[in-house]
């Protein structure tokens, strides 16, 4: 279950029904707006164009800095969040981006516009990341539960981690096999999930850079429980179709998925 009973408070609730009724005019705007329905169009010039490939998902733990990531470099990949902090030191960019988190792509938009390839964003931010910049739009409505959706022109949910959002992207896009790195599954900071932090130690500690989470950046607490919940959608879904995702994450603390080596995992090793 997503949401325990002793975590219900009326300020959950209050804050639940205040975010349905901000999301008025973007669910509005996807169904009717010009800029939604050329974004549709351009989806669909994507759907399926990696059909039978294998993709690397390069998630942003620290784990990443002990990741063969020239092997990474080898295929096609999905960088995430701030990953573009380490594209000088890995010697490559992946081909593709995402975020859905809104403090990053406000906070580090600058950074995330002069990113080259296509950027996938929330729609919510169409205004300040605009389509001329490269960028697609996920629609990401509050829900009261996550569903694994493998067409990403239709309405997804979040799982409350870009991970879950990337692979419902990976699977439209038709990646037969995804191997995850860098999924470290654990963070040193404590509190409620989805808490607004603003970061006060001078080292980022919990990501792969140590200016990931500068001090003074306000960023929000991971959600380990529902995001394992999603995970577990996202295996089975890419399982139904013959299709697998294995988890190569040096040391993670994830168990939802296969775990291999990376070698293994990309064929640079024998199983």
């Amino acid at each position: 279950m997503r949401i325990k009973a002793r975590e219900l408070s009326v300020e959950r609730v209050v804050r639940a029904v205040a975010r349905r009724v901000a999301d008025l005019p973007a669910a509005t705007a996807w169904s009717q707006g010009d800029v939604a329905e050329a974004n549709r169009g351009a989806l669909g010039k994507l759907h399926g164009s990696c059909a039978g490939e294998t993709a690397v998902i390069i998630c942003n733990g620290p784990s990443l800095n002990k990741t063969d990531m020239q092997l990474v470099g080898k295929f096609k990949s999905i960088g995430m969040n701030r990953a573009y902090l380490m594209y000088e030191q890995w010697g490559f960019e992946p081909t593709f981006f995402t975020s859905i988190n809104h403090l990053v792509l406000t906070q580090f938009s600058d950074d995330i516009r002069k990113l080259a390839g296509p950027k996938f964003v929330d729609f919510h931010l169409r205004g300040l990341l605009q389509p001329e910049d490269g960028f697609l739009y996920f629609r990401v409505p509050p829900r009261l539960h996550d569903r694994f959706v493998g067409d990403i022109r239709e309405p997804i949910t979040s799982g409350g981690t870009v991970t879950f959002v990337t692979l419902q992207l990976a699977y439209f896009l038709g990646f037969s096999k995804v191997v995850i790195v860098g999924m470290d599954h654990r963070f040193s900071a404590k509190g409620h999930a989805n808490a607004k932090q603003t970061r006060t130690e001078n080292e980022d500690k919990d990501h792969m850079h140590p200016d990931y989470f500068p001090k003074g950046i306000t960023w929000e607490l991971p959600d380990l429980h529902r995001s394992e919940l999603a995970y577990a959608l996202a295996r089975d879904a890419f399982a139904a179709d013959g299709r697998e995702i294995i988890d190569a994450t040096v040391d993670g603390a994830c168990s939802v998925f296969r775990k291999e080596s990376l070698e293994v995992a990309l064929g640079a090793a024998p199983r």
